[in-house]
């Protein structure tokens, strides 16, 4: 029993010598700053506006659309603009070309009334802004060729530039 109670101080005495050195400990403590700058910032993407078969017979113009998708960073301010195209044609004067010296006309809107010709804000053209949610916010070009365009028959197209200023 006498060797048992030993023991059992012994274990004790460690496990109070530990709680002591535990309690007598010091701490010192600090802190520091995290921080980051959120710059604005805007992406943005298209579907192609692909017009299909045209008739210069028709009665009514060709209506098309594409899809333009913005995201910008929540706050930021933009403006979406198009340009006229790569065939060297303006923004009021937009044209499709079959790759020789043939253009097939067409126009790019900002609403399905085709009243506000959306280009780059020059020549009585007009633009779209926006203000970024950090979600994608779309927007549809409406596209239209007017009627008696009497072209050679073949592939008519052009490639338009959407640029977003923030």
């Amino acid at each position: 029993m006498r060797f048992g109670l030993v023991r059992f101080l012994s274990a004790g005495g460690i496990l109070l010598a530990l709680m002591a050195s535990k309690a007598d400990a010091l701490t010192a403590t600090a802190q520091f700053n995290v921080t980051a700058t959120v710059l604005g910032n805007c992406a943005v993407s298209a579907t192609d506006l692909a017009f299909g078969n045209y008739s210069a017979n028709s009665a009514t113009p060709l209506p098309a659309t594409s899809t333009l998708s913005v995201t910008c960073t929540s706050g930021t301010t933009y403006t979406v603009a198009l340009d006229g195209g790569t065939n060297k044609a303006s923004v009021t004067g937009r044209a499709m070309t079959d790759g020789a010296t043939h253009n097939l006309n067409y126009a790019l809107y900002t609403t399905n009334a085709y009243t506000s010709i959306w280009g780059d804000g020059t020549a009585s053209t007009v633009t779209q802004a926006g203000t970024g949610s950090g979600s994608a916010q779309t927007l549809t070009v409406y596209g239209r060729i007017p009627v008696s365009q009497f072209v050679t028959a073949g592939s008519y197209s052009d490639r338009i530039t959407v640029t977003v200023t923030y």
